[in-house]
């Protein structure tokens, strides 16, 4: 690590809480690395809903108990480095990685199968069960970086990993074809807008749930139609109308996803903003030979897709507005409110 600094600076996360947990360090050390790890100076590193979540033990399924809280399901180990969203350069690497990988401009691969340089028995999320980007500098499983040559800013790359990937992988397992109809809920977030751009890439006819102010953006980013979050759905769209749902809200609106869902239609879920606790008549899920897809881990070939969809421009970025990462409570309060289209963004500090 000759010519880096000996120490850094990175938001921890001390406890489950308020922002106030939420701890700007000027001086801890850098990451040592494993056998096959790259060290990364992170550039720009995204904000996502499952900071908040993990933040607030959202994740944990007994608020008492919070064994759970973490993204894999197990207790969160504190300190943590949050933050999935990574672009940066490659500045030193493990001894079993080429030193050729040094210098490489990579965006990381969020949910990991390797990592301390073994194969996990099950997927960890990058900022979860690690230390993640809210830091100048961070350590990742070399197969987890993807070297990419883009024109798009350190900020507009960050916009891309984590809600890209995961729409990616909705749309993946769930397969729409050329003219087929896709749904989308929370359509104006970071991964819906995602979804609005990848459906479109893949010839679908999208229709975008967004509240009346993001109307006209969804449109700009290829949302064939529009309805609002208040609408009646089943009476905007009709029974039986859709091939597919991306959903990222559940709630109690939910049922009307199935009712508007043809016969063999597919549901694919990775969000429940609006409630994870939902109402299924099991009998629609049968009789109209439903097809449901949760959609966490993310297949190799899902993030590859993706790079080659950001490299040839198939796909813009979209960074609503950008903080430094010092800004992170604000940053995140802003997030919170859910004005935004597109991505809240950190930008990371370094002396040169």
């Amino acid at each position: 690590m000759a010519n880096l600094p000996s120490t850094m600076h990175a938001v921890q996360l001390t406890e489950h809480g308020d922002f106030d947990v939420l701890k700007y360090a000027t001086n801890l050390p850098l990451p040592a690395l494993a056998q096959t790890d790259v060290l990364i100076k992170v550039m720009a590193a995204g904000v996502n809903n499952t900071d908040l979540n993990t933040r607030t033990a959202w994740y944990a399924k007994k608020q008492s108990s919070k064994d759970d809280a973490s993204w894999s399901g197990d207790a969160f180990v504190f300190p943590r480095i949050q933050g999935a969203d990574v672009c940066g350069v490659i500045v030193a690497v493990g001894k079993n990685v080429d030193q050729s990988r040094i210098g490489e401009r990579v965006i990381v691969e969020p949910c990991l199968i390797k990592a301390n340089g073994e194969t996990l028995k099950s997927p960890w999320y990058f900022g979860s069960e690690c230390d993640g980007g809210f830091a100048q500098f961070t350590r990742v499983d070399s197969i987890h970086t993807y070297k990419i040559n883009s024109n798009y800013s350190d900020e507009e790359l960050a916009s891309f990993p984590c809600s890209y990937s995961t729409a990616e992988n909705m749309l993946f397992r769930s397969n729409p074809q050329q003219g087929q109809t896709v749904l989308i809920t929370g359509a104006s977030g970071g991964v819906g807008s995602a979804a609005v751009q990848l459906a479109k890439a893949r010839g679908a006819f999208v229709i975008a749930i967004t509240s009346k102010s993001k109307a006209q953006q969804l449109k700009e980013l290829g949302a064939d139609k529009v309805i609002f979050r208040e609408d009646d759905l089943i009476q905007a769209l009709g029974k039986n109308s859709v091939d597919v749902v991306i959903d990222l809200v559940a709630g109690e609106q939910w049922p009307a996803l199935l009712e508007v869902l043809k016969p063999k239609g597919r549901y694919a879920v990775s969000g429940a903003i609006g409630g994870a606790l939902v109402e299924l008549d099991i009998r629609t899920l049968y009789l109209k030979d439903l097809t449901f897809f949760g959609c966490t881990v993310i297949e190799p070939e899902v993030f590859k897709s993706l790079v080659n969809f950001i490299e040839q421009e198939k796909i813009k970025p979209i960074v609503a507005q950008t903080f430094p990462l010092s800004e992170i409570v604000t940053a995140q309060k802003v997030f919170a409110q859910k004005q935004h289209v597109g991505k809240i963004v950190l930008t990371i500090p370094h002396s040169e």
